[in-house]
């Protein structure tokens, strides 16, 4: 079963973090299973960019992003090439290198 490492985030994961994750999970469930508290103020609809990763290592592991996922990166903060929706990027089967963004542009939630 391949592996997920969370590089260290200073609010959600400070230490960082290695677990085992089966394929076809999504990196968000993936996360919140192991209470990494990711934002995904959508509920996972890829309607926001909140669950928004960078992959560090593994990137080509995952299907492509489909258009939907495409348009709403373009509004992340931090966008990189590398980047995509936690909520839409399903874990194949190569361990992967995951940084979870300091910022997220909110757009579904208040205040």
């Amino acid at each position: 079963m391949p592996q997920l490492i969370v590089l260290p985030h200073e609010e959600l994961c400070p230490e960082g973090m290695l677990f085992k994750v089966a394929s076809g999970v999504s990196l968000c469930d993936a996360l919140l299973q192991q209470g990494i508290a990711i934002e995904h103020a959508c509920e996972k609809s890829c309607a926001c960019t909140t669950c928004h990763v960078i992959l560090r290592e593994g990137y080509h592991s995952l299907e492509a992003a489909e258009e939907l996922e495409e348009d709403m990166l373009d509004k992340a903060w931090g966008l990189e090439p590398n980047s995509r929706l936690s909520c839409q990027a399903l874990m194949a089967d190569q361990d992967l290198v995951i940084e979870i963004p300091k910022y997220t542009i909110n757009m579904a939630k208040e205040g």
